[in-house]
């Protein structure tokens, strides 16, 4: 699979880690507009902690396709990865893991052009010590959460949840997120119909309305309001 990006940079020492990263080279060549324009991105610039730029240039037929690069550490080894929305321009969007040496994971294509998905959450979701990544499948049509681990150098998805969304069309932002108000981590989401503020949680996954999304309520149930 790393073959399939161009990775401009040397394999970096075990004790390199990656510390920030960005998209750049903006294009148009993948005409969905999902996130409310016609610019997606070509390439992922990540910088380790020696200050080192280590750059991933996609090849034409995909881009990035997403709001930013997220940073976490997701195999537990203490250094970062960087989780992204990697689309090819006829198979949709999958959610793909890199780090200094390149592609660590990912999982397979939706399948069809236009098809996204939206990252929800990355956290220990379960309480196990392991992280978990958390988006909704084509948040607009399927809206089912669905939960992943990297186990290695998969992505073994774990858990699953129908009638939940996070985006709508055009919007810029994702909405909702994690939340740990004293009993562990939650995803807040909107229901299907964008009607109602939910939180879900493991193990399960079991879901809780939170009321009506009106007013602040989203921001307010992140708050723990």
């Amino acid at each position: 699979m790393i073959r399939l990006a161009a990775l401009l940079f040397w394999a970096a020492p075990a004790a390199a880690g990656i510390v920030s990263a960005d998209y750049t080279e903006p294009t148009t060549r993948y005409a969905h507009g999902i996130l409310g324009d016609a610019i997606e991105w070509g390439a992922l610039v990540m910088r380790d902690d020696s200050g080192r730029r280590l750059t991933v240039r996609l090849p034409e037929n995909r881009v990035f396709e997403d709001t930013a690069p997220r940073l976490a550490d997701v195999d537990g080894d203490g250094d970062g990865e960087v989780i992204v929305v990697e689309t090819d321009v006829t198979q949709g969007a999958r959610l793909s893991i890199y780090d200094e040496t390149g592609l660590v994971a990912a999982n397979a294509f939706i399948g069809r052009t236009n098809r996204w998905l939206a990252p929800a959450g990355i956290a220990d979701l379960d309480g196990d010590g392991r992280v978990e990544i958390a988006y909704v499948d084509r948040p607009h049509l399927a809206k089912r959460l669905r939960i992943w681990r990297l186990e290695g150098d998969t992505l073994r998805e774990i858990a699953a949840l129908d009638g939940v969304t996070n985006h709508r069309i055009g919007d810029s932002t994702i909405a909702g997120g994690v939340r740990d108000c004293g009993v562990g981590p939650e995803l807040v989401l909107l229901s299907a119909d964008w009607s109602r503020v939910v939180a879900v949680a493991l193990p399960g996954p079991s879901l809780r309305d939170l009321g009506p999304n009106s007013g602040n309520r989203l921001n307010a149930a992140l708050g723990c309001r």
